[in-house]
């Protein structure tokens, strides 16, 4: 590409910045940690899905530096090569002299890309680096960049950044209060139907959004990207994934469903879509590695919003939609977490620290149908007998308490309480 053409873009770029900041911003859970680290030297790296705000948190952190400035997800430099990134830094040389930090959005787009930053960190930039693909990533991290880089996963606003965004400020006090309890609880389900991603709340036709997203994270990130060839088997397989939050997925059903001539297809599929931030894969607790590796894993989505705009009401209820922002909660904290499996019983997640089982938790919305009940405190007494766990807790919509069980202790936790804590343990 001919320099002045490079520059025409990273000028048009560089206007996005300003338009960026003309908008109210919303102060990320994730960003004093980035901002500690955005002081060393280390290459800093932000990855997840499409449009969960990467780029928003990456300004935020260079606002007061002289940066530079490139989008690589832009179809206007399609083709780019690692070859022409120097030509790159040159433009923005030309644009803004006395930079020393540079932002790269969607960098893996570059094959290669990771050599250049490595040649520039040697150089002494500091450099911020955002992506929406994990394997892409990860891999040239870990062979080009090792121990020289902080990697950060970012999510969709979680409900403290859902309340920010709505002005509702929390007190501790707030929970013993009926008016802001039950504003708390309004709020909680406009989050479950909506979702977080964060350019959702400035539309009206939000549904069509998500839509839109949801078929170009399928279509850039996955089909174009891996060349997939049976376009159809994608895109059917996905959206039957994203209906079955919160369930086993078995490949060689999914095979069998739709036809695909081998599990191993089936597999990569699910990978790639796992990559893209779509969806996460949950498996099986067991203290032998051989054993989890042979259960089926449980299938969980990025958003519920994406959840609630591509898939029949009809087909999930409130109690799913529950246990998924329990499992996305757990993520944004980092925690090692599974699901526990057995022949007659089942616990949604098993928090382990270190060798230990150190929380068993349930997800229901509802505790007022008897079974229901049984069901689910017998599930955690189980688990908690065979795995020495006494950190026993059922999240639901409202209630709250204990109960004292052959010498055990369940907590109950509406999900809203348990959200908003500060440490959800």
């Amino acid at each position: 590409m001919e320099k002045h053409l490079i520059k025409q873009i990273l000028l048009e770029q560089r206007e996005e910045i300003g338009r960026i900041f003309k908008e109210r911003i919303i102060k990320r859970e994730v960003e004093p940690e980035t901002r500690k680290a955005s002081e060393s030297d280390l290459v800093k790296v932000i990855m997840g899905v499409r449009r969960c705000g990467k780029s928003v948190l990456a300004h935020q952190l260079l606002r007061d530096k002289k940066y530079g400035y490139v989008n690589f997800d832009d179809e206007r430099l399609i083709g780019t090569k690692a070859k022409d990134l120097n030509d790159f830094l040159e433009v923005l040389k030309e644009i803004e002299p006395d930079f020393n930090h540079l932002l790269l959005d969607e960098v893996q787009n570059i094959e290669g890309w990771e050599l250049f930053v490595n040649r520039l960190k040697r150089r002494g930039y500091n450099i911020v680096i955002t992506g929406s693909n994990s394997k892409l990533l990860s891999k040239e991290l870990a062979t080009h960049l090792t121990g020289r880089h902080f990697s950060l996963q970012l999510y969709p606003f979680s409900f403290k950044e859902f309340l920010l965004l709505k002005d509702f400020k929390v007190e501790e006090n707030d929970f013993y209060i009926t008016e802001k309890r039950a504003k708390i609880k309004r709020l909680l389900e406009e989050y479950l139907r909506i979702g977080g991603l964060p350019e959702i709340f400035k539309l009206e036709l939000r549904e069509k959004y998500l839509r839109e997203l949801y078929d170009k994270i399928v279509t850039r990130d996955i089909v174009l990207r891996y060349n997939i060839k049976y376009v159809k088997d994608l895109k059917e397989m996905a959206l039957y994934s994203i209906s079955n939050f919160g369930s086993k997925m078995s490949l060689s059903k999914i095979k069998n469903i739709f036809e695909i001539k081998s599990v191993h297809t089936v597999k990569n599929y699910l990978q790639f879509l796992e990559e893209a931030y779509l969806l996460f894969t949950l498996s099986a607790f067991s203290f032998k590695l051989k054993e989890q590796l042979k259960k089926p894993k449980k299938i969980y989505c990025i958003d519920t919003g994406l959840i609630n705009a591509l898939v029949p009401k009809f087909t999930h209820d409130r109690g799913r939609l529950m246990e998924n922002l329990v499992f996305l909660e757990l993520k944004r904290q980092n925690r090692e977490f599974y699901f526990y499996s057995q022949a007659n019983y089942e616990v949604d997640f098993l928090i382990k620290k270190g060798l230990k089982v150190d929380q068993l938790i349930q997800a229901c919305y509802s505790l007022e149908n008897e079974g229901a009940r049984r069901r689910e405190v017998k599930a955690l007494l189980k688990a908690s007998r065979e795995l020495e766990c006494k950190d026993l807790l059922i999240i639901t919509w409202d209630e709250e308490g204990e109960e004292n069980i052959n010498s055990k202790t369940i907590r109950f936790l509406p999900l809203w309480k348990w959200l908003l804590q500060k440490e959800n343990h």
